[in-house]
């Protein structure tokens, strides 16, 4: 995706590999722990520590905007810090996810609502979505001054255009961040380049 200059003047992969292998050298596996555990340690502490981080902030925002008080309540620390030493066998309680949780909440909820199926977190399936972005993205690009046109391979960001997205299949940053989602993305990138206008140096 990159402009191909740029991609093949950094080390993007080795970078990536470097903030990732940093991350799990965080976390503590307890000499207790299970071999399954002690992987599902690794994956809630990059889930706390990346991936959480962005969706809280979405949420937060999505509801202010709205007028809405939002609130986590499975994000209280103290409550994560109870459930971080839990071994993963009985969070999986049933071999299900959210297993343990499940089984806590049957006297206060009804079942349709414990055994349902996991839900992920929302996107925008409205074609509506997909034109606007689309269309706010093809002005970026036919406009030569903005700075991210800089940064990216042209000839693929027309190519994700022409397809609807398509031509972009691997999902970044969680399963559902693909087509439509990229093109906000970058368009937000282009937005946060022109207010604050960095200078990047290669």
């Amino acid at each position: 995706m990159l402009n191909p200059y740029i991609g093949s003047k950094i080390k993007l992969k080795d970078y990536i590999d470097y903030r990732y292998k940093e991350s799990l050298n965080e976390v503590e596996i307890l000499d207790c722990d299970s071999y399954e555990t002690a992987e599902k340690r690794k994956i809630s502490h990059l889930t706390l520590n990346w991936f959480m981080q962005t969706l809280l902030d979405r949420s937060d925002r999505m509801a202010m905007y709205n007028g809405f008080e939002l609130r986590v309540p499975f994000c209280d620390y103290r409550l994560a810090q109870y459930v971080w030493n839990i071994p993963w066998e009985w969070k999986a309680y049933k071999n299900r996810e959210k297993g343990l949780l499940r089984l806590v909440c049957q006297d206060f909820l009804p079942e349709d609502i414990i055994y349902r199926k996991k839900s992920p977190y929302p996107k925008t399936h409205n074609p509506t979505y997909l034109k606007r972005v689309k269309e706010m993205l093809e002005n970026i690009m036919k406009d030569k001054n903005a700075p991210i046109n800089n940064l990216l391979n042209r000839k693929y960001i027309l190519e994700i255009l022409e397809t609807n997205g398509k031509a972009f299949t691997r999902p970044w940053f969680g399963q559902l961040m693909v087509g439509p989602q990229l093109m906000a993305y970058l368009c937000q990138v282009n937005m946060w380049l022109e207010k604050y206008q960095p200078k990047i140096e290669i």
